[in-house]
């Protein structure tokens, strides 16, 4: 197996801008790649505030500070995305993810590793359409990446076990907890994580609750988040459409039927905190 020193982070949202720091803090020579020079450069004022508050705290210096934005390369031409390791965190669609890995396919070595950082959809599904299905795996970090401690590694049945290891020991490299499952409906955390929500929603929907009261105690029981306050964090238009996904893949059981609580405020465009306002006002 080739050594991984450079790693390519394609999408510059939120996940995509937290990965290429986590990355580039790590040591690794980063490419930050997005089809859109606005969210390119979004991308890189936010990895600049983030370090800046790293140095305010004295947990790196300045100089340490520029050693890792020196690192990271910043660009919207797919061809600039040749890497020993290339990340995908884009919008959750099979097809352009499928689209995504094979078309890098022909700017990289055979030996690349793909891996999908999607926190729902089958590794298989999008292992299906590609051209080397055996070098996809699942690699699911959770927000911010930069401090979330979890990494899910997921091996279809297309993957070269090797090439899941590695991905295994990467994540390792870069500080946080992996852990390896194979591929299933929502994986680990998001298949629990469900009831989490589901419930909580179910409850303020048939008025036994308030969301104030679901939050204060979960988080008064240990959890570092409430429900509404992680939905609203993460997106609710992200969390909807995962509790559809595993939903739809487990067969459409009653017990995790998707919110109309939930939907009814994606109608009202309230996504949480990216929009101002979702259970809670920002």
């Amino acid at each position: 197996m080739k050594a991984i020193q450079t790693i390519a982070v394609c999408g510059a949202g939120t996940m995509g801008s937290g990965i290429a720091q986590l990355t580039a803090q790590a040591g690794f020579n980063t490419i930050q790649f997005d089809l859109s020079p606005a969210a390119l450069e979004k991308s890189r004022l936010g990895i600049v505030a983030q370090l800046n508050k790293l140095v305010e705290k004295a947990k790196i210096t300045a100089e340490e500070k520029e050693q890792i934005l020196s690192r990271i390369r910043f660009s919207k031409e797919l061809a600039d995305c040749k890497a020993d390791l290339i990340i995908e965190a884009i919008i959750e669609n099979k097809e352009i993810k499928t689209k995504l890995f094979n078309d890098l396919a022909v700017f990289n070595d055979p030996a690349v590793i793909f891996a999908t950082n999607t926190s729902s959809i089958s590794i298989d599904a999008i292992a299906e359409g590609m051209d080397h299905p055996d070098k996809l795996v699942g690699m699911h970090f959770f927000n911010p990446a930069p401090v979330m401690k979890l990494v899910e590694v997921i091996q279809g049945s297309h993957t070269n076990p090797l090439l899941a290891e590695q991905v295994y020991q990467l994540a390792q490299q870069l500080g946080k907890v992996p852990v390896i499952c194979r591929d299933a409906p929502g994986f680990i955390v998001n298949r629990v994580a469900r009831h989490y929500y589901l419930e909580a929603m179910l409850m303020v929907e048939k008025g036994l609750i308030t969301t104030g009261q679901a939050d204060a105690a979960m988080e008064a029981a240990g959890f570092k988040m409430g429900p509404f306050k992680l939905m609203d964090l993460i997106g609710l238009d992200i969390n909807y459409s995962v509790s559809n996904i595993v939903w739809e893949a487990l067969g459409c059981p009653e017990r995790l039927t998707p919110s109309p609580l939930q939907q009814a405020k994606l109608r009202e465009g309230k996504l949480g905190k990216k929009t101002g306002e979702g259970f809670y006002t920002y």
